[in-house]
């Protein structure tokens, strides 16, 4: 039995082969008990905690700590043996390969939780959710680029000449490029600086719509009108932008003009009248009222006060009331509106 074991094939002894698979084995089955003792219980703990961060730890050691841990049972089982020179670079690429796998997916994972939890904390959170695929997409791109070309450093390949050939290819491709580059990075301008979100109503020169979608290169807006208006995020983030959702209270003003006959009592009469109209209105603040300009047909009354809400429609139903409290106060005092009229006089026919 004993010359069995110390058969050699490969350059190892049967024994050195049957003790490396020992390592694995107990190895295997110490993680197996972790697995479904400890860490069971471990998640059952942190399911009862209210924070999130033992859950996510709990999480962080299922899928990534468990791999790693293989991965040293099996390469240090492998270590025990002699291997040749061949063995040992294959061996040592295909360890560094798993581990910078790993490395950027704990960077990814990191990262994305990181940008949920911020996006999370802010109004319509779960609305926002949506903008993170673009944002994801292209941050697990840029680290998966970097990790590869750590990895081809560190395997011995001359990454100079690799991010020197990057450098003039993405040259090349921002040039032919250069608007979409724009309204990407304009889109991450959008995302964290936030002058409009998702459900906002928004006017951007002559254009105006509630925001739709926040993508890569370009938002949508649905117009009062309803059709779908596409715009590019450089232009978005180029123009002056009103954001009526920001709007805490609407300012209000408006004109409207008596007829030249009226007595002088009654005139002095229409500022109290309409300053009453108004303060007896729900969610408005009265400013100012009046008697402004003598006009070219009427006396002109300027009126100023704020809607405490930004519905649009629900200023419009308290501009109407307004209206209708007017006309019915005008027509009790008997002041009369003007409009555009014209006296004509006619001279005496001149005489022979």
């Amino acid at each position: 039995m004993e010359n069995i074991l110390q058969d050699s094939y490969l350059g190892n002894t049967l024994q050195q082969y049957l003790t490396a698979l020992a390592i694995v084995v107990i190895g295997l089955i110490a993680l197996r008990i972790f697995r479904t003792i400890i860490l069971n219980r471990l998640r059952k703990w942190a399911a009862r905690t209210e924070t999130e961060l033992d859950d996510l730890a709990v999480n962080g050691i299922e899928k990534f700590v468990l791999p790693i841990l293989n991965l040293a049972l099996v390469y240090f089982s492998i270590t025990t043996l002699t291997l040749s020179d061949k063995a040992s670079k294959i061996l040592g690429a295909v360890v560094a390969a798993v581990l910078t796998f790993f490395a950027i997916r704990v960077v990814t994972s990191t990262l994305g939780i990181l940008l949920k939890s911020y996006v999370t904390k802010q109004e319509n959170g779960e609305v926002k959710l949506k903008q993170l695929r673009g944002i994801t997409a292209v941050i697990n791109i840029l680290v998966w680029v970097l990790g590869l070309v750590i990895l081809f450093d560190n395997l011995g390949y001359n990454v100079t000449a690799i991010i020197t050939g990057l450098g003039i290819g993405g040259i090349a491709v921002a040039l032919a490029a250069q608007n979409i580059l724009g309204d990407l990075f304009n889109y991450f301008v959008i995302f964290f600086d936030r002058p409009f979100e998702i459900g906002d109503f928004i006017v951007v020169d002559d254009k105006k719509g509630t925001v739709e979608y926040i993508g890569l290169k370009s938002t949508r807006l649905k117009s009062l009108t309803g059709e779908q208006l596409v715009l590019s995020n450089s232009n978005l983030t180029s123009s002056r932008v009103h954001n009526f959702k920001r709007m805490d209270e609407r300012r209000i003003v408006f004109t409207l003009g008596i007829v030249y006959e009226t007595p002088l009592e009654k005139v002095k009469e229409v500022a109290p009248i309409l300053r009453s109209i108004i303060e007896e209105q729900p969610k408005t603040r009265f400013d100012r009222a009046h008697f402004a300009a003598f006009g070219s047909y009427s006396l002109n009354f300027e009126v100023v006060y704020f809607v405490n809400s930004a519905a649009y429609n629900e200023y419009m139903d308290i501009q109407q009331a307004v209206n209708f409290r007017i006309l019915e106060e005008f027509e009790k005092r008997g002041i009369a509106f003007a409009y555009p009229t014209q006296t004509i006089f006619s001279l005496p026919a001149p005489t022979a």
